[in-house]
């Protein structure tokens, strides 16, 4: 007997309007995709970003400003192309299982815990600086361990994936 899965097609999503809304409101265009967490979370780090940036301080927050309003826009429209792909791919019946047997399965997607020990961290260090228990001077030098910590995370990916 056969049993057939139901395949949720997403609605098309054009990459420029995307685009378009990430450039008026950053962390819109995640909305419009359908990542409504990822949305809201790139709203409040927008917002965090440009209340540091009015307290003052060295030009790497500017600069950490610019980056993450650049990388919000170029991943909205990712998102939508690759949206708009896995639709084209699914309604042509490339990739879509029409049944699944006793060893065939449905692999679910898996993510990592790394961006929610960063944000849960990030969160933190702007929390005690809000308090004044730390300076926002002393966060702002000690910038760089985090580009350490995603090179850590990147290289153990990498070896565990070799592995498997």
């Amino acid at each position: 007997m056969e049993e057939k899965i139901k395949i949720e097609k997403k609605p098309v999503k054009s990459p420029a309007l995307a685009g378009i809304l990430s450039v008026i409101f950053p962390g819109a265009g995640a909305l419009y995709n359908g990542n409504y967490l990822k949305g809201i979370i790139m709203i409040i780090v927008f917002a965090g970003l440009v209340s540091i940036q009015g307290r003052g301080g060295q030009p790497f927050v500017a600069l950490l400003l610019a980056g993450f309003y650049i990388f919000q826009i170029i991943d909205a429209i990712n998102e939508a192309k690759s949206t708009r792909i896995l639709t084209e791919t699914t309604t042509a019946g490339a990739s879509s299982p029409a049944k699944t047997g006793g060893d065939n399965e449905v692999a679910a997607a898996s993510g990592s815990i790394s961006w929610g020990i960063i944000l849960i961290l990030l969160g933190s260090l702007f929390l005690l600086a809000n308090f004044d228990i730390i300076s926002y001077e002393s966060f702002i030098d000690y910038w760089p361990l985090i580009l350490v910590g995603l090179g850590l995370k990147l290289v153990v990916d990498h070896f565990s994936t070799k592995k498997s």
